[in-house]
């Protein structure tokens, strides 16, 4: 595999509920399943496991030298804004393989994800 191979890391926020993990998963196993072809993980930033530390260094170590990290977050908060720029560079000038990861914002920002929530409140509204 070359150092080109391009992986995403869907990156959640992280618990020890096991409760709050699962919508993760499924949402995770969802996606995978509609992206053949494409290497995508899920990692989490704290409280759970996989770390994203550890994906970024596993996926790494397999030869993907482009990593996207995409965020299931609904806004970026001091975590997105500050603490995983803080740990991908850390991760970065750690690596002794070229690297590239690009963190994308969060997944909350989207249209659609404001207007999928939008017409859910009105529902339960109305």
């Amino acid at each position: 595999m070359s150092a080109t191979q391009r992986a995403t890391i869907l990156l959640a926020h992280g618990s020890t509920d096991a409760n709050w993990l699962a919508p993760f998963q499924t949402l995770y196993s969802n996606i995978v399943s509609h992206t053949e072809g494409q290497r995508v993980e899920l990692a989490y930033m704290e409280l759970a496991e996989p770390s994203l530390q550890a994906m970024v260094e596993q996926l790494a170590a397999e030869g993907f030298g482009e990593i996207d990290i995409l965020p299931l977050f609904f806004a970026a908060g001091r975590h997105l804004r500050k603490d995983v720029p803080l740990l991908l560079d850390e991760i970065q000038q750690r690596s002794e393989l070229p690297l590239t990861l690009n963190l994308h914002s969060p997944v909350g920002l989207e249209p659609e994800i404001a207007e999928a929530i939008s017409r859910l409140v009105i529902r339960r509204l109305s």
